[in-house]
């Protein structure tokens, strides 16, 4: 019986010690199968239409021009956002739930958002699909500094060993990426889009200016270049301590402040994060940064048609 056991176990692929002492913790809604849909009406000014943007929360419907807050304990935000620019309402949606078994995923992506009144406004942006642990703050009242409305980031004290989660990838194809931020014109940036997963966990702590200092305490980062269809239970071991030196080391994504992350201090106030060095590999974190991206490069930086699902996202230990 125990030599069928341990047979078994080498059949599933996974060394007996992983199997034995690993732990799989699911993210609050993780499993993207509860949505909060919201009916924002658009200015009549551009159309009046009414627009569905969709949030990771319990499954209800929110029917009005209200700021979002975080509905049922969700730790999700993402760049399904409420715009007022100049008194106009206009909202953009670049993340959707998708059927997917009996159940659903989240479909992230990169997409050209445009606003025109004659006279008024004239702003066409590149938009990119992201989710992230955190919250956003509306309504959004212009295209810049708009990271600032991101609260990157939760309370985190513990240490995983490594990010779990289901994603489907589709490429638009493009060989380059577009900068388009509404106002200037559209500029070519060289090299392939990607979409993109970024978890870092940090130690941070507060000045008497109200400044966010980090430590960088686990890293994982993962990049996607070409399409591929499902795959389930993609696991990214997390790094601790400095992994400079280290043959997964990818400074695009993993170097001191990457992303440029905001976050709100102790005020409430919105503040970029200062990350300052690398933690000791044994420290634990106060911060847990996780966030998946249909387009690589930052804010209005993509290739339109670029595509990420994600599904079930778990810490494992």
């Amino acid at each position: 019986m125990k030599l069928n056991r341990i047979i078994g176990m080498f059949l599933l692929g996974m060394p007996l010690a992983m199997q034995a002492q690993e732990k799989v913790v699911p993210i609050k809604y993780g499993d993207m199968d509860q949505w909060v849909t919201r009916k924002i009406h658009e200015s009549g000014i551009i159309g009046g239409n009414t627009k569905l943007l969709y949030e990771l929360g319990p499954t209800k419907e929110i029917d009005g021009n209200v700021a979002y807050v975080n509905q049922g304990g969700s730790p999700w935000g993402n760049s399904n956002v409420m715009a007022k620019v100049m008194g106009i309402v206009k909202t953009n949606t670049s993340v959707y739930p998708e059927q997917r078994g009996n159940g659903y995923c989240a479909r992230l992506e990169t997409h050209i958002e445009s606003v025109k009144v004659l006279g008024m406004v004239n702003i066409t942006v590149l938009a990119s699909g992201s989710m992230f642990l955190g919250d956003m703050k509306e309504p959004i009242t212009g295209t810049k500094d708009g990271e600032k409305a991101l609260n990157s980031g939760l309370p985190f004290t513990s240490r995983p060993k490594a990010v779990r989660y289901d994603y489907k990838v589709q490429m638009s194809g493009q060989p380059n990426r577009i900068r388009q931020t509404g106002f200037s014109k559209k500029t070519t940036v060289p090299g392939q889009d990607c979409a993109i997963m970024v978890c870092l966990l940090q130690k941070r702590s507060e000045d008497a200016e109200g400044n966010i200092i980090a430590k960088r305490v686990g890293t994982v980062a993962v990049k996607y270049n070409r399409s591929q269809d499902w795959h389930n239970g993609a696991t990214y071991e997390i790094m601790y301590g400095d992994i400079t030196h280290d043959k997964r080391y990818v400074p695009e994504l993993m170097q001191l402040g990457t992303g440029g992350y905001y976050a709100r201090n102790s005020k409430g106030e919105s503040k970029l994060i200062k990350e300052v060095g690398w933690a000791s590999k044994d420290e634990h974190p106060t911060h847990l940064i996780l966030q998946f991206t249909s387009s690589m490069g930052g804010a209005f930086v993509g290739s339109p048609g670029n595509k990420l699902w994600i599904d079930n996202v778990n810490l494992v230990y």
